[in-house]
């Protein structure tokens, strides 16, 4: 009995902790898509959080200077929503008293883990999504001091814009915090206020193309119910009730999503390796990743026109700003606007980067495709983690020579259908999107068609 206890122990603390003292990474952390953490997608920063690599900046010659920056941002690691909670609470359940294996990780779920989420939480930031944007705050005040700087945020050089989530406030007062404890600024966040503008950062709920024929709409997302009633996830959900040892009935597809959602929550917010986790070999956890993708794809995606098209207000607010910062520089003047931080949703984020064309495939995801995507760029997992954030930089290089480099995740990305250097002349990024300059007109595009 006791060798049985010490087993039992030494295995709940190897859940947590590896050799060396450090975080135990779940192997498929790297698949927990909107529900991933951002040091997934930057895992330098798992050994040094505020580590910056200002070698990605590549000017093409050392005059050149950034003169605006303006950053969309997604807040930072939340509780599950309410929904996903009462299907967390589901499965316990069914693993409480139908369970019958006898696994060290199943019993450690059922004598030892308590169900602690309750629905008030329902999407609420936790102090590692506060702890995330704090933490970017920082980095890009690093990488770039001469724009996020104390002396530009006491002029008002900086604006703040939010959605009106309580998690993006939350988020927007935590990246404010930040720069202010950084730089030791006493006094109140009144002194730096913020915008609540749900029109730009939360667009997709006042689109009204957009929610009646896509998000209200279940023949929309007909694909993405085909890939859940498909062979790749029927024989995850068996292999889920074969290692509970409970009938193939009891695990329906939310059920096996909410145990990956344990298994990503559980990391995200605490840390931890959990039990939850040996629910899934990483060829389950590619199954899960593509559902998620195939949901994002046809909702927020390329899936539908509307879906990129609900942003138009925000990409015409963001050229806006480049436009008046380059005409300001122009004139010799000085930009009005040196910063804007502007915090939204992964649903903010997925449609504007897909109105610009970024990861876009050769292929439609669709429910039988699967095997032959697993190459593909349009990956969640890597595009929006926690804290995800798009940053368009414009750069004076001289003699009226204004560049752009848009950067995903603080790393390069490049203009689709343009050349492969990150940092472009800005007229010509202009020209790639003349026709969204000169169109994509919200309320055009999302009034309902007769």
């Amino acid at each position: 009995m006791l060798i049985f206890l010490f087993l039992f122990l030494f295995s709940t603390f190897l859940h947590c902790v590896n050799t060396e003292g450090k975080t135990s990474v779940p192997a498929i952390a790297k698949y927990f898509n909107t529900k991933g953490r951002y040091e997934e997608v930057n895992p330098y920063l798992i050994e040094d959080i505020l580590a910056v690599n200002t070698s990605v900046l590549q000017p093409p010659s050392a005059q050149c200077r950034e003169i605006h920056l303006t950053a969309i941002i997604r807040h930072g690691t939340r509780y599950p929503t309410a929904k996903n909670i009462k299907e967390m609470q589901q499965l316990y359940n069914i693993v409480l008293y139908n369970a019958t294996d006898k696994h060290m990780w199943l019993q450690e779920i059922q004598t030892q883990w308590t169900m602690w989420y309750t629905e008030d939480m329902d999407g609420r930031l936790v102090q590692k999504g506060r702890d995330d944007l704090k933490h970017l705050a920082v980095r890009l005040s690093k990488l770039f001091p001469s724009l996020i700087s104390e002396e530009k945020l006491r002029s008002g050089l900086i604006k703040f814009i939010t959605s009106s989530k309580h998690r993006c406030v939350d988020s927007m007062l935590s990246f404010k915090a930040g720069l202010t404890e950084q730089w030791a600024i006493k006094g109140t966040d009144q002194e730096f206020d913020h915008a609540v503008n749900d029109a730009l950062m939360r667009f997709f709920d006042l689109c009204t193309r957009f929610v009646e024929e896509v998000d209200k709409n279940a023949s929309a997302v007909e694909e993405v119910e085909k890939f859940k009633q498909g062979p790749e996830m029927r024989r995850v959900q068996q292999k889920i009730a074969d290692r509970l040892g409970v009938p193939y009935s009891l695990i329906t597809h939310d059920l096996a999503e909410a145990a990956f959602y344990l298994c990503a929550y559980e990391f995200a917010i605490k840390e931890l390796n959990s039990p939850w986790c040996q629910l899934f070999d990483e060829d389950d956890a590619k199954v899960m990743e593509y559902a998620s993708d195939l949901r994002e794809f046809w909702k927020r995606g390329y899936g539908h026109d509307i879906n990129s098209k609900s942003s138009c207000n925000l990409f015409h607010d963001l050229t806006d700003r480049l436009d008046k910062a380059a005409r300001e520089k122009k004139l010799g003047q000085q930009v009005t606007e040196a910063v804007t931080i502007q915090v939204g949703h992964a649903d903010t984020l997925l449609p504007l980067l897909t109105l610009m064309g970024f990861f876009k495939d050769n292929d439609t995801l669709t429910s039988t495709n699967y095997a032959t995507q697993t190459h593909r760029t349009f990956r969640t997992s890597h595009m929006l983690p926690y804290a995800a954030n798009f940053l368009l930089v414009l750069y004076d290089c001289g003699n009226g020579d204004l560049r752009l480099q848009p950067l995903l995740n603080e790393k390069p990305v490049t203009f689709p259908g343009l050349s492969e250097i990150s940092m472009l002349p800005y007229q010509e990024v202009r020209e790639r999107y003349r026709e969204l300059l000169q169109g994509c007109d919200f309320e055009t595009e999302c009034q309902i068609m007769d």
